[in-house]
């Protein structure tokens, strides 16, 4: 058996593994309940991160086309973006499926794997990573240009009604106060 028909073979287990992996860099109570939520509307986070990791997964037997893969590591990464993940915090998922492989090839005793389909699976998990740490930088960029417009638009706004407010103070000083007699000019 090939690893690649080994992978295929184990995917669910893999994907249960991997996903709860990825659970664990949550917090206790919120990933209690992404792993317990399977509703896609209750739980879009949960439910985005499982429908991408299987469709990572079915790439990486496929030999991974990162044209392919991308847009499913992008909506990993545009929620764990938003998170409060570092830049390697957020990518480490992907690191973490070479042991969950590693791990499910230990317990199969009828496979015997050659260090060049290790080393070939391991540089795709590497490139999985290196694209994930672009995507994910392209994501927070993205985040700190929009902070960065509205700050933008908030201080424009408080300007705006600054300047306003002087203008009337302006008209206030250039008329003359109630009760004053302007007749002695």
């Amino acid at each position: 058996m090939t690893l690649e028909t080994f992978l295929s073979e184990k995917k669910p287990a893999l994907i249960e593994k991997w996903f709860n992996l990825i659970l664990a860099t949550y917090p206790a109570d919120t990933s209690s309940f992404l792993k317990n939520q399977k509703d896609r509307f209750t739980n879009p986070v949960g439910h985005t991160i499982y429908q991408g990791i299987e469709k990572i997964l079915d790439e990486l037997v496929q030999g991974v086309d990162l044209d392919r893969v991308s847009p499913f590591l992008d909506n990993i990464l545009r929620v764990r973006a938003v998170q409060d993940f570092t830049a390697s915090q957020a990518v480490a998922f992907i690191f973490s499926l070479k042991n969950v492989v590693r791990e499910e090839i230990k317990g199969e005793k009828n496979l015997t794997v050659s260090c060049d389909e290790l080393h070939k699976l391991d540089s795709h998990i590497d490139a999985l990573a290196l694209a994930s740490f672009d995507i994910f930088m392209k994501c927070r960029e993205k985040l700190y240009d929009i902070r960065a417009n509205e700050l933008r638009n908030m201080t424009f706004r408080l300007v705006q009604r600054a300047n306003a407010l002087g203008g009337e103070r302006d008209a206030e000083s250039e008329s003359p106060p109630e009760g004053s007699n302007n007749d002695n000019a």
